[in-house]
Formats: structure tokens, C-alpha cells, sequence
């Protein structure tokens, strides 16, 4: 066994990446799937496309490779995690397109939750905030707006899940989830490691549809006969999974307690290591379940930006002001700074710290003198702000000294340098950045026995740049209170 076969099933693409013992790439697949927008602020994907586009990576991925599939030892998972997909038990067939971790339609449901008083008992429970962003409302939500629904739920012929859950079901036929997507939902107790009765029951979910919660390195299953596409990966075990971002920590070696990484991609997601014992935030942050291996978890302490690399592509794709990723930084680096413009991106609300489900997106400073190079400069720096955001949340609870980063972003020097010179420590950036789908691998590769133990996994990440602060600090702190004061005049827009 030589190879592991990571599935990485993003927001606008799933990819697949083999990696060989070295934890290098080997080849990868790469297919994007529509986006569906039927209102403003809804995001939909449909899930039948998911996992097509999944199986046609997978194939190419080791077709590329010229690598017999029987030499992978086992395919991790990770995925987009608080999208939500309901499907029928007996065909598989969705009953509904799948709702985007960034669809914003269950806001006034969450104001309905929080005036019941349940905002503490989530929590407490679950380690988050009560928000449109998480599993929960979206299942209410699919459950009462498609007819008869619900009566097919409580009677055992639906099953529910977010995409890992989607991807093994059809890989496998088992109906699992692991510890770090359950403790994404809004339902999962993150301490008993279960789903919580009383709060399925105050949002009206059958539990019978909800998937078991496993651990993040084990075998689920095994990889089932006759799929199209894959007739010669029958019998490979599915054996290591978690959510985008816990993967990314953990492909990242952030093993102790106090490490943190940022994944600079649809989103930013920022992630701090906290050990065994959960930690409950003091500044509108989440606490998670980042990985449990051998019945050992560890949790994480998590801020999340809705926009990041989704900004660049609106530049690209809804402005036209670019026509390519790099050229953002070729724009960017053009211009002294952003001229005095900010960009908010806040095209699907504020995430962490701010948690304004209400927020839309804003550009202020504009004069006759700003250029397509500015706008371009202030979306970069927009990322850079949004993760400052975050990092200093989570210095009211931990001290951060370093930052390891990966994502499609993190290849900009521009952003990273800028991202440095405001949180005034050191960003390092890794040889390999696909750490989110190397921490898939890695599970897998745990559990497989391709490596011994999390000390390997360790050894395999090496440094590409280390960015240190160069910027004065105090241009830097009159920058970021501008920052604030441009955040401050895109919160609560919309009229609820």
C-alpha cells in the first residue's frame, strides 16, 4: 500500500489529491459544480452534482497517476461543513438541493430561537452560536418548506447529514458522521459527544434521521461495488474524515494546544488548538470538535469569515475588473496602498466576531482618483482585516505567537505580508499549502497504518516562508480603526 486517496469536497469544487508516504502529491482532480443563488443571501448546491463531480475526481486523480487502485490504502474526507443535505433512504435521492453553509434564509428563524431563550443552552451544549451559518435551522427549514416532508422524516424514510455524511453514504452505504461536522450542526453536545434530544426536539428533527457520530480515524466502511466511474475501487476502506477546517488543523501539525492556523478560502477560518477540554470563548468566537482519535478528542477554538477568497472572486466573475486570481495581486501591488478605500465583504453577513446575520456588503472612501488597483488592494486587505478580527478574539482567551496558513490565498505574498504586518507575528506558510486535504490523508493514513503516529504526520510539513511584521505598528493601528469604522457603516443593513 503505498498511496492515500484524500476527497476534498469544497464549496465550488471537489477535488480529489493522491498523496504517497512522503506526504507529497502525487496527482490531483480538480471539477467545479454550479452555484445556485434563488434569492439574496440563499446559496444552494445541488447534491446529485457533488457527488458526480467527486467521482469524476476520484478517477482522474488516480487514472493521472497510472496508480493501481488497490495500491491505496484507505481515502479520507473532508468537506464544506455546515451544508445540509436530506435524502431518501431507500432511492438516495435528494429531496431538496443542499443549503449552503453561507445561505443566510433561516435569520429570522435564529431571532425566533433566541427569543425562546435558547441562546445559552446551545452554547453551553454545543459550543456555538445560535446562527444561520450552522446545520440545524436548515434541516427545520427543508423539513417544513417541502410537503410531506416531515411526516416522511418521523417515519424513518429520510436521513439527513452534511456532506461527509452525503459522500460515505454513497461510497459505503453507512449513515455516519464524525465528531468535528456533528459539533458544526447546532445539535450535538460536544462533551457527551451525542446529539442532544432536547434541542432536535425544539427545532422539530427526528433523531432517527440523523447520521451516528464516529470518530475522526477509523474505518466506516468499505468503498461499494458496481459505482460508476469507480469499478476498481471496491473494497478500499473510507477510514479518516473531518471537516474542512479541523483538517486543515491537523494537516497543519497543530497538534499542541495554543498552535493555531488560518485557511484563507471561500472563507477565512481561523482555528486554535485548545486541548481536551473545551473552551468557551469571551468574545463571540465557537468551540468545536477537532478531531477524536483512539477516544482521545481535542478541541479547537474557531472564528469564521463568510468572504475571503469569494471576494477576489466577485472582482473576477460579477465586476469583471480582473480576469484572473493573480492578477488581484499583480493590481494590488501596483498601488502604494488601497488609497483610502475599504471594502466590507459582507455579501452573506458578518461572521465571528460580529455574528450579524443582517450586515451586507459596503465600499466607502471612494473618490474620483481610486482606481481598479485600489478596489483590488482593499480586497486583499479586507481578508487580512477580517483574520485581524479574529486573531484578536482569540487573544482574549489564548495568546496566538504564530500563524500557519494554507488556502488558495495564502500563495499571495502581498496578502500575507499584509497579514503579518497587522497581527505583528509570524505567518508561515508550508511547502505543501493543500493542508486541508493532507489532514484528510493523514487520518486516513492513521487509521490504514500507512504512518505510525501524529509525531510522523508531523515530520512531513516543511516551511516555505516565514513572513515577519515590516510595516510600522502604528500605521498599521490607524489602518485597522479605520477598518472598524468602514465594518461599523455595513452592519445590520438589511430591514429585518
Amino acid at each position: 500500500m503505498d498511496y492515500i486517496l484524500s476527497l476534498d469536497q469544497g464549496t465550488t469544487s471537489s477535488r480529489a489529491i493522491l498523496f504517497d508516504r512522503r506526504g507529497e502529491i502525487v496527482s490531483k482532480a480538480q471539477y467545479p459544480f454550479h452555484q445556485i443563488y434563488p434569492q439574496p443571501g440563499w446559496v444552494e448546491h445541488n447534491p446529485l452534482e457533488i457527488w458526480a463531480t467527486e467521482r469524476r475526481a476520484m478517477a482522474e486523480a488516480v487514472r493521472s497517476a497510472h496508480a493501481d487502485p488497490h495500491s491505496i490504502a484507505g481515502i479520507g474526507i473532508t468537506n464544506q461543513r455546515e451544508t445540509t443535505i436530506l435524502w431518501d433512504r431507500k432511492t438516495g435521492k435528494p429531496i431538496y438541493n443542499a443549503i449552503v453553509w453561507q445561505c443566510r434564509r433561516t435569520a429570522a428563524l435564529c431571532d425566533q430561537l433566541k427569543a425562546q431563550g435558547l441562546a445559552e443552552q446551545v452554547a453551553e451544549t454545543t459550543g456555538l452560536l445560535i446562527d444561520a451559518y450552522f446545520s440545524g435551522t436548515k434541516i427545520k427549514w427543508i423539513l417544513d418548506a417541502i410537503p410531506g416532508a416531515r411526516a416522511r422524516a418521523e417515519r424513518g424514510e429520510l436521513l439527513c447529514g452534511t456532506v461527509d455524511s452525503w459522500l460515505i453514504w454513497n461510497l459505503t452505504g453507512q449513515h455516519v458522521t464524525d465528531y468535528s461536522n456533528a459539533s458544526r450542526t447546532m445539535l450535538f453536545d460536544i462533551r457527551r459527544l451525542c446529539w442532544d434530544e432536547s434541542l432536535c426536539h425544539a427545532l422539530g428533527i427526528p433523531m432517527a434521521m440523523l447520521p451516528r457520530p464516529v470518530d475522526s480515524c477509523q474505518c466506516y466502511g468499505r468503498v461499494k461495488p458496481g459505482l460508476a466511474e469507480l469499478e476498481d475501487f471496491a473494497g478500499i476502506p473510507v477510514c479518516g474524515s473531518a471537516g474542512d477546517q479541523a483538517a486543515a488543523l491537523f494537516g497543519q501539525g497543530c497538534f499542541q494546544s495554543g498552535q493555531a492556523k488560518n485557511t484563507y478560502g471561500t472563507g477565512c477560518f481561523t482555528l486554535m488548538n485548545v486541548g481536551e477540554t473545551p473552551v468557551r470563548s469571551r468574545a463571540g468566537l465557537v468551540t468545536s470538535v477537532a478531531w477524536s482519535i483512539g477516544g482521545r478528542t481535542t478541541y479547537a477554538l474557531e472564528g469564521s469569515v463568510f468572504n475571503a477568497g469569494s471576494t477576489i472572486q466577485w472582482l473576477r466573475d460579477e465586476l469583471g475588473l480582473i480576469s484572473s486570481a493573480p492578477e488581484c495581486d499583480r493590481l494590488a501591488e501596483s498601488v502604494r496602498d488601497s488609497g483610502g478605500v475599504f471594502v466590507v465583504p459582507a455579501f452573506t453577513g458578518l461572521g465571528a466576531p460580529y455574528w450579524d446575520m443582517y450586515a451586507r456588503g459596503a465600499m466607502v472612501g471612494l473618490t474620483r482618483g481610486t482606481t481598479k488597483a485600489h478596489i483590488a488592494r482593499a480586497v486583499l486587505d479586507s481578508i487580512a482585516y477580517q483574520v485581524a478580527d479574529l486573531i484578536s478574539a482569540m487573544r482574549q482567551d489564548l495568546p496566538v505567537t504564530c500563524l500557519r496558513v494554507d488556502g488558495g490565498a495564502s500563495v499571495s505574498d502581498i496578502l500575507m505580508q499584509t497579514q503579518a504586518d497587522l497581527l505583528r507575528i509570524s505567518v508561515d506558510r508550508p511547502v505543501m499549502v493543500e493542508t486541508t486535504a493532507f489532514g484528510a490523508a493523514a487520518l486516513a493514513g492513521l487509521a490504514s497504518g500507512l504512518w505510525r503516529d501524529q509525531e510522523e504526520v508531523s515530520s512531513l510539513r516543511r516551511s516555505q516562508h516565514v513572513f515577519l511584521p515590516q510595516r510600522e505598528q502604528a500605521a498599521c493601528e490607524e489602518d485597522y480603526r479605520q477598518w472598524k469604522r468602514a465594518v461599523a457603516r455595513a452592519g445590520n443593513w438589511m430591514e429585518k
